[in-house]
């Protein structure tokens, strides 16, 4: 009988306490997810969130969350700004992105991370462009950058398993 082997990832990330030695290029990716964040739509969760991304062309994409009575149908501002990248800029490398959130209903602390199906259409472009996509996640009193989005999905669904076999 096989032993069982036990695995670890480790998942490494930067947590910068000064926003001033940040680069113009980092600073402006902030500016415009706090931009987009707000005219995000959440009427019903009064969470918002703001994501922007940078091109190797210089150029941003802002996208933000947008609600729907019919929960199914609204969708989370990464995708919204991925889809709109991809649709308008299909051979453009992205660069970076950054994510920042807020609420009326309390204060947020700690940036937060996309969820999973956002976590796997951006890591699917990343594999796609075969260039690492720059993660920064930020609040008024943190931030967190990751060198790559690999980074918030290690597990990721590759599309290989789908394709059948000769």
């Amino acid at each position: 009988m096989e032993r069982s082997v036990n695995r670890e990832f480790k998942i490494s990330f930067e947590e910068i306490h000064n926003r001033l030695n940040l680069s113009r290029e980092v600073v402006v990716l902030f500016n415009k997810a706090e931009q987009a964040l707000l005219n995000a739509y959440a009427p019903y969760s009064k969470f918002k969130v703001g994501w922007s991304l940078l091109l190797e062309n210089g150029s941003y994409i802002i996208g933000n969350n947008q609600e729907n009575a019919s929960f199914p149908n609204g969708i989370c501002s990464e995708r919204v700004a991925l889809f709109s990248a991809k649709a308008n800029h299909p051979d453009l490398i992205i660069k970076k992105i950054a994510i920042t959130c807020s609420t009326d209903d309390f204060i947020i602390n700690e940036p937060v991370a996309p969820c999973g199906m956002c976590r796997q259409v951006l890591l699917e472009y990343e594999e796609e462009q075969g260039f690492p996509i720059e993660v920064w996640l930020f609040t008024k009193f943190k931030i967190f950058k990751f060198n790559q989005a690999k980074d918030l999905l290690p597990l990721f669904f590759k599309e290989g398993g789908l394709k059948k076999k000769n």
